[in-house]
């Protein structure tokens, strides 16, 4: 990844709006997915996405990170 920033564990439970807004500009060469449960997703990984997979509440859950 050449010294870019892949992963964001600071967001953990972060709002999703926040989260993405953060996410765009530390990376803005990514494309952001958020993801409320549920949703359905396409296997695989994508060096050029992150997802943000969000509970009922609009808060992240996981650490996004680049690619999955």
């Amino acid at each position: 990844m050449s010294g870019k920033k892949a992963w964001w564990p600071e967001l953990l439970g972060a709002p999703a709006t926040a989260a993405a807004m953060k996410i765009g500009q530390d990376r803005p060469d990514l494309a952001i997915e958020v993801l409320p449960p549920g949703a359905p997703i396409q296997l695989g990984f994508n060096p050029e996405r992150v997802r943000l997979f969000i509970d009922d509440s609009g808060n992240v859950m996981y650490v996004p990170i680049v690619g999955y």
